[in-house]
């Protein structure tokens, strides 16, 4: 190991291999023995997309573990040559805590990323301490029962805002690297929501050292592009016996209420916590409420 010139310099960097020909770019931080904790990003999103004032507040308690998907920041980029279905992503979390010699990990996924750990949650159950799922959506068939008792198919809850389809729905097109950060900058206005304000200066920052991180400017769309089948977990959620905390950010545009209270329904004993004014992005300000909110779950408080 090495300590990681992409981030805090307390923090130590690895490579691990989930695959043949694939390696992921892995980095530490906090004390070796302490319980390890797996922070597990969205789509298309390096693991410096975990803060790190929020990395270094669950390192307080944590070994804590960020890491690039495949096809992002400094980990294999294989999809146009082999592509691989989304499922392969949470078999790469276990290979990661596999890679690194952990045998059970506190597990805390983000937009795909809770996705994934819910997954790992419902195949893997021995290998989590506990859960927490951040702006997401439930892996399960179960429809959602209103609080008038109304059952609402899951095809029939809230969907997406216009704001952030239109943006999904354009051509993703190399302009260079200032083009490319307003691009990204414009995404994350749209995430974050109307609640919060919004700092571009703060998430241009973030890019930029994204983009060195990574080598390149140039966006993947790998994720987007996968195979989504095979996803769901009904039956085994709903028996899980594995803590399981849901964040409801009450400003959410890709994931809006009532998906946070479907996931405590279909998710055995599931807890929920409201952040106010939080959208589907980690500005400065939900950074303190977040870290509280996981640690509780982690902590066991």
């Amino acid at each position: 190991m090495k300590e990681s010139a992409a981030s805090n310099p307390r923090a130590q960097e690895q490579y691990v291999d989930v695959a043949p020909g694939v390696r992921l770019w892995t980095e530490r931080m906090g004390a070796p023995d302490a319980p390890a904790l797996l922070l597990v990003m969205g789509a298309q999103a390096s693991g410096l997309g975990w803060p790190d004032p929020l990395v270094e507040a669950l390192a307080a308690h944590h070994q804590v573990i960020r890491y690039d998907h495949r096809d992002t920041g400094r980990s294999t980029s294989t999809f146009d040559e082999r592509p691989y279905p989304i499922t392969d992503l949470a078999q790469d979390a276990l290979s990661v805590l596999d890679g690194l010699g952990i045998e059970r990990a506190h597990v805390v996924g983000m937009s795909l990323g809770g996705m994934l750990t819910q997954l790992v949650l419902a195949d893997h159950p021995e290998r989590v301490l506990s859960a927490t799922l951040i702006g997401t959506c439930a892996m399960s068939a179960t429809p959602y029962k209103a609080p008038d008792g109304t059952e609402i198919p899951v095809p029939d809850l809230p969907g997406i805002s216009p704001r952030i389809l239109d943006l999904w729905s354009r051509p993703v097109e190399d302009k260079g690297l200032e083009a490319e950060l307003d691009r990204r900058v414009e995404h994350w206005h749209a995430l974050n929501g109307t609640r919060l304000p919004f700092d571009a200066d703060y998430f241009r920052a973030l890019e930029r050292r994204i983009i060195a991180h990574t080598g390149t400017h140039v966006a993947s769309t790998a994720h987007a592009r996968a195979d989504d089948a095979n996803m769901l977990r009904t039956k085994e959620l709903a028996t899980t016996q594995i803590p399981t905390l849901i964040i409801s950010p009450t400003a959410e545009p890709v994931f809006p209420p009532p998906h946070p209270q479907h996931l405590t329904q279909v998710i055995a004993g599931a807890r929920l916590t409201e952040i106010p004014g939080m959208g589907h992005a980690l500005p400065a300000e939900v950074l303190g409420p977040l870290a509280e909110a996981i640690l509780s779950n982690s902590l066991g408080e």
